[in-house]
């Protein structure tokens, strides 16, 4: 086969077109879902739309002191910001009673750090009452952990517990447009 050159292209002139596959709308920053306590439930929507969710344990080793659970939740935030590419706003399950003390103050602890780590990175956050997301979910405000499980299974989820069910109901209405802002 005889070698060819190619003609060089004309002042001015553009190369071939190149297809570019469509952006993923990146324009937007990640949501944040929490599901306060020792087990939070998490669900993040990514810059890309796509959802992802699970739990974490925050509960402090044997040889620990109590506020490693803070320490380490804290780190985890910084974490999931840096991983998601930022954070648009993290909006949390508002709960105004427990059923023991116990629970209650790892709570408080919990929305503490949260509200101080939110207000020093500058991003916004907001609670959602729990008969608020139940509603949302199951139609009933007062809905049960195993309704709650099956209602996020039912819209294609696999949450672990209700930890992780309770974070993704939280997720889709503050983000689909039926639920709280889009």
């Amino acid at each position: 086969m005889a070698p060819s050159t190619l003609p060089m292209p004309a002042a001015g002139a553009s190369g071939p077109p190149v297809a570019t596959p469509p952006a993923p709308a990146l324009d937007r920053l990640a949501v944040l879902a929490l599901d306060l306590g020792t087990t939070t439930g998490w669900a993040l929507r990514g810059r890309d739309g796509g959802i992802t969710s699970g739990t974490m344990t925050f509960r402090p080793s044997r040889f620990e002191g109590g506020g490693m659970r803070f320490l380490r939740f804290r780190a985890w935030l910084a974490e999931a910001v840096m991983l998601s590419g930022g954070l648009g706003r993290v909006m949390f399950e508002e709960v105004r009673r427990h059923a023991g003390t116990d629970a209650a103050h790892a709570y408080g602890g919990f929305l503490a750090h949260l509200a101080a780590w939110c207000e020093e990175a500058g991003i916004p956050y907001a609670g959602v009452p729990v008969g608020t997301i139940k509603r949302f979910a199951t139609g009933r405000g007062n809905a049960d952990k195993a309704a709650m499980v099956a209602a996020m299974r039912a819209r294609g989820f696999a949450p672990a517990d209700d930890n992780e069910a309770d974070a993704i109901a939280l997720l889709l209405w503050a983000t689909e447009s039926s639920g709280g802002r889009a």
